[in-house]
């Protein structure tokens, strides 16, 4: 079974690209196989235009970068979002990809007189998301419970997909590299081991 690891981050170098490379390398090691996907380095075009607006309107096909993307979705088991927190929620590039990627026909359909049909239950994703923040902040603020709300409800769940975790690596511009680097190991291996209990139970019915 295979799990696609999105990250969005112009810096290849970054702290993100860091914890995209180790989540990675532990579900490999657990036995899974892993496609990644970088939306910076490809060059992924977010922006909702004519055609996007067109396939929406029931007028138009989809585009070809947006059939790649599904594609690559399809051949998945799990789907892993590495993004670091802009202002409490996603950057644009990864928001403008989940806004041409997620639409309907493919994640979802709703249908006069049928009903609303969820088509990406076999799907389960996992969130990682890096704040400069503290879990505090995020606890008094409401974040944490808007991240719910928005992201994983109002997207995920909307599309019937499984929402596997949600993992929060706080504090990424004050803590230093070395404990930073111990938490991200064991977020990696958390997720890794998530990944295959969760093929586990699919294997065995």
């Amino acid at each position: 079974m295979t799990t696609l690891v999105v990250v969005s981050h112009s810096d290849p170098d970054s702290l993100t690209h860091h914890v995209a490379r180790s989540v990675s390398d532990a579900i490999r090691t657990a036995g899974d196989t892993v496609e990644a996907a970088d939306l910076a380095a490809e060059n992924f075009d977010p922006r909702f235009e004519d055609a996007d607006l067109n396939l929406f309107r029931g007028n138009g096909t989809t585009p070809a970068d947006v059939r790649a993307e599904q594609e690559r979705i399809d051949r998945a088991d799990h789907l892993v979002l590495v993004f670091p927190m802009y202002w409490w929620s996603m950057p644009a590039l990864l928001k403008g990809w989940i806004d041409r990627v997620f639409v309907s026909g493919w994640a979802y359909e709703y249908s006069p007189g049928v009903g609303f049909d969820k088509k990406l239950d076999r799907l389960t994703v996992h969130l990682v998301a890096l704040a400069g923040d503290d879990a505090d902040s995020f606890e008094r603020h409401g974040v944490d419970a808007a991240f719910r709300t928005q992201i994983e409800r109002g997207i995920f769940e909307y599309c019937g997909a499984t929402v596997g975790s949600t993992n929060f690596l706080y504090e990424t511009d004050t803590r230093s590299r070395e404990t930073l680097d111990a938490e991200v190991a064991d977020l990696a291996s958390a997720i890794a081991g998530r990944v295959v209990v969760r093929q586990k139970a699919l294997a065995s019915g």
